[in-house]
């Protein structure tokens, strides 16, 4: 496995963040449940773990000041633009691939 120094490795992972935050911004045809269904995490997930991650150096950011950072706007209105009700079949494959996450 190719090894960097730490603030390389550090650089190269946050370019792959802004990448991926970018693509998800990009792909709004893209539903967080069929994120959830398919890889286990979405947008929100995402959103958390910066929030997780930035009280875990004791700095504050709360949950719906992550989500803008990765939404690239307030989460309401990214909902209201792009977040369409879930199908019935959308709704069971979530039950069945995190039965306690709800």
């Amino acid at each position: 496995m190719k090894s960097f120094d730490a603030q390389t490795t550090l650089e190269l992972e946050a370019a792959a963040f802004r990448r991926l935050v970018e693509h998800l911004r990009e792909r709004t045809d893209v539903q967080n449940i069929d994120l959830m269904n398919l890889a286990g995490f979405c947008r929100n997930c995402l959103s958390n773990w910066m929030a997780e991650a930035a009280s875990a150096k004791g700095l504050a950011l709360s949950k719906d000041e992550a989500r803008e950072i990765v939404y690239g706007m307030p989460y309401r209105e990214w909902q209201a633009k792009y977040q369409k009700e879930a199908t019935p079949e959308q709704k069971a494959a979530l039950a069945k691939s995190h039965p306690h996450s709800h």
